[in-house]
C-alpha cells in the first residue's frame, strides 16, 4: 500500500488537479540539446594541467553569470552577452519583430586568485588551494558577491566595475621640440622673457624633473588631460572566515535572509553572518565522545531556498535530515528523516560506500529535494518521508564492476546533481565526460545521454532504454541483464579517468554548464 502511495505521489508532483479534472495530456517531448559554447577547450594531445581542471560551478540567481572554481584556487566570471534587446530602441524591436531562437551566450568577465596553499605548521598539514564550493550572494549597487571556500578557509568576494583613468597628456607639450634654446613651433624669444616665466637670459637646469628643462623655458605649458574612464572588473576580498573547521569544508550555503550562511564539514555544520568573521555558532556536531563509534558522516548541506529556519544535510549512510533552527540552538534532533531502506538480503560489501550521498540539491519550489549517490538520482517529497518518489539509474550497467571501481577509487567520485528551474527535468554527471537529463513530471520518460563535447548527441541511440519508474524502481533491484559490464547502456565503453563532476543549470531557461577536466562547456535546449 505504501509503495503504491508513493507512485501516485510521483505522478501528481507537479499537477495539484486531482486525476478526474486533468485533462488527457500527451507526454511531453524530450528536448534536443544543441552545443552552445565552450571555454578552454583541450586541443588534440594537450595535457591538461592539474591546477587547470575545474572543481565548481555555479549560476547566480538570475542567470546573468556564471562562476567556476578550479584546483588551482583561481575563480574565473562569465557573464551573459545576448540580452541586448533587452535595452534596444524601438527602431531595432521592430526590425527583430520575428522569432529569432537564440540560445544563452556568455563571455569572460574576469578572474581573481582566492585561495592560495597553506601549510597548517600545528597539525604538520597541506592545505590545497583548490576551491570545493561557490556559492553567488544578493547582488547590490552592481556589484557582484561570492562565497569561495577550499577545504578550510572561506572568503567573501566582491566583484564591481571600477573606472579606470587614464593620462593622455603630459604637462610638457610633447609636439613641440626644443631648438636652439627656443620651441619650433613658436616665435623666437625675446630678451624680456617668455611666456609661464621663463627667460632667454637663464638657463634652468631642475635636478629633481625627468625631463629636461631648457634654456628659456618652454613657451607652453599643457595640464594633464584625464581620458579613457573605461570600465573594469575588480575583486577585493571583504570577509575571511577561517579556523572554524577541524576537517575539510565540503558545503556552503547562502541563507534566504541574506544575511547568514552555513558551512560543513565531515562532522559540524556552523552558522556564519556575513558581516562577521571572528565568530561562529556550531548548529549541528555529529561528533561522538569515542571517534571509534563514528558511524557516518555529513557529506553535504544546504538551506532551505525560501524558509530561512529550513536546511538539509546528507550523510554517507544515504539519510537526509531536514531539521529546523527554531527548535533548539543545537539541532542535535531532526525534524524530518528521508532515507530508503535496502531490501532484506541485499546488502553486500559495497552497499554502504554507494548509498552515501554526494550531493543534495532543493527545488526552487522549495517542496522537493534532490540527491545523488554513486548509483542513483533520488527525488523526495518533503511531505513524504517513506521514500523517494522517483529514482533513476544513472549507469547501472556499472554495478557488476564495482570491484574494480573500488580498486582504484572511482567508487568514491562525488557526482553533483541539478534540477531544472521549473523543476520539470534534472541532470547529473557520469564516466567518459557523459551526463544525463531525465524528465520528473507525470508521463515524461526522457532519458538522455549526453557527451561534453561539440557535439553532444553523438552517443545517442534511435531509442534510448529507461529504467521505469513503477513499483521496482523504488528499490535499488532494477533491471539488469545482458549489458556490456563495460559499456554503458548505447555500447559505449567507459573511460574512468575522464569524468563530469560538476554541471549547473540554469535558473530559468533549459541551458546547462558543465565541467569536463578543464574545459566549460554550455548546452541549450
Amino acid at each position: 500500500r505504501s509503495s503504491f502511495h508513493g507512485v501516485v505521489t510521483a505522478a501528481a508532483l507537479m499537477d495539484p488537479k486531482s486525476p478526474d479534472d486533468r485533462p488527457e495530456a500527451a507526454a511531453p517531448q524530450p528536448l534536443e540539446w544543441r552545443f552552445a559554447q565552450v571555454f578552454g577547450e583541450r586541443g588534440a594531445g594537450e595535457d591538461v594541467q592539474e591546477v587547470d581542471i575545474i572543481s565548481a560551478i555555479e549560476f547566480d540567481k538570475s542567470g546573468d553569470h556564471l562562476a567556476t572554481g578550479d584546483r588551482g584556487g583561481r575563480v574565473v566570471l562569465f557573464e551573459r552577452t545576448d540580452l541586448y534587446m533587452q535595452n534596444a530602441s524601438r527602431t531595432e524591436l521592430e526590425r527583430q519583430d520575428y522569432s529569432v531562437p537564440r540560445h544563452p551566450e556568455f563571455r569572460y568577465k574576469t578572474e581573481f586568485q582566492s585561495h592560495e596553499p597553506e601549510f597548517d605548521y600545528l597539525k604538520s598539514l597541506e592545505i590545497e588551494e583548490k576551491i570545493n564550493k561557490i556559492k553567488w550572494g544578493q547582488t547590490a549597487n552592481n556589484a557582484l558577491f561570492i562565497l569561495s571556500t577550499n577545504d578550510k578557509t572561506i572568503k567573501y568576494w566582491k566583484v564591481q566595475d571600477k573606472k579606470v583613468k587614464r593620462i593622455s597628456v603630459m604637462n610638457l607639450d610633447t609636439s613641440q621640440s626644443a631648438d636652439n634654446g627656443t620651441t619650433s613651433s613658436s616665435s623666437t624669444s625675446s630678451s624680456r622673457g617668455l611666456p609661464n616665466g621663463g627667460s632667454s637670459e637663464k638657463s634652468y637646469n631642475c635636478a629633481n624633473n625627468d625631463l629636461p628643462f631648457p634654456p628659456g623655458g618652454y613657451a607652453s605649458l599643457r595640464l594633464p588631460v584625464v581620458t579613457g574612464q573605461e570600465l573594469n572588473p575588480v575583486a577585493r576580498c571583504r570577509r575571511v572566515y577561517a579556523h572554524a573547521h577541524d576537517y575539510h569544508i565540503n558545503s556552503i550555503s547562502n541563507n534566504s535572509d541574506g544575511e547568514t550562511f552555513i558551512s560543513a564539514d565531515d562532522l559540524r555544520i556552523n552558522l556564519w553572518n556575513l558581516e562577521i568573521n571572528s565568530q561562529s555558532f556550531n548548529i549541528v556536531d555529529v561528533k561522538p565522545a569515542n571517534m571509534e563509534d563514528l558511524t557516518e558522516v555529513i557529506t553535504c548541506a544546504e538551506f532551505h531556498p525560501t524558509h530561512c529556519n529550513t536546511l538539509a544535510y546528507s550523510s554517507s549512510k544515504g539519510a537526509i535530515r531536514l531539521i529546523d533552527l527554531r527548535q533548539s540552538a543545537l539541532c542535535d534532533n531532526h525534524s524530518k528523516l528521508f532515507e530508503e531502506h535496502e531490501a532484506p538480503g541485499s546488502k553486500s560489501f559495497f552497499t554502504e560506500i554507494i548509498a552515501s550521498v554526494s550531493d543534495i540539491k532543493f527545488a526552487r519550489d522549495g517542496r522537493h529535494i534532490l540527491s545523488r549517490d554513486y548509483m542513483t538520482l533520488k527525488l523526495w517529497d518533503l511531505n513524504m518521508d517513506s521514500g523517494p518518489v522517483a529514482t533513476f539509474q544513472v549507469h547501472e550497467h556499472l554495478r557488476p564492476k564495482l570491484c574494480d571501481l573500488y580498486e582504484n577509487d572511482s567508487i568514491f567520485d562525488k557526482f553533483e546533481c541539478c534540477l531544472s528551474g521549473d523543476g520539470h527535468r534534472l541532470a547529473t554527471g557520469s564516466y567518459s565526460n557523459l551526463f544525463r537529463v531525465f524528465g520528473c513530471t507525470s508521463g515524461n520518460t526522457e532519458a538522455t545521454t549526453l557527451e561534453a563535447s561539440r557535439n553532444p548527441m553523438r552517443r545517442q541511440v534511435a531509442n534510448p532504454t529507461r529504467p521505469t519508474r513503477t513499483l521496482t524502481s523504488l528499490t535499488r533491484a532494477v533491471r539488469r541483464g545482458g549489458e556490456n559490464a563495460g559499456a554503458d547502456g548505447n555500447g559505449n565503453s567507459n573511460d574512468f579517468s575522464t569524468k563530469l563532476l560538476h554541471l549547473a543549470w540554469h535558473p530559468t531557461e533549459n541551458s546547462i554548464a558543465c565541467a569536463a577536466g578543464n574545459s566549460l562547456y554550455m548546452y541549450y535546449a
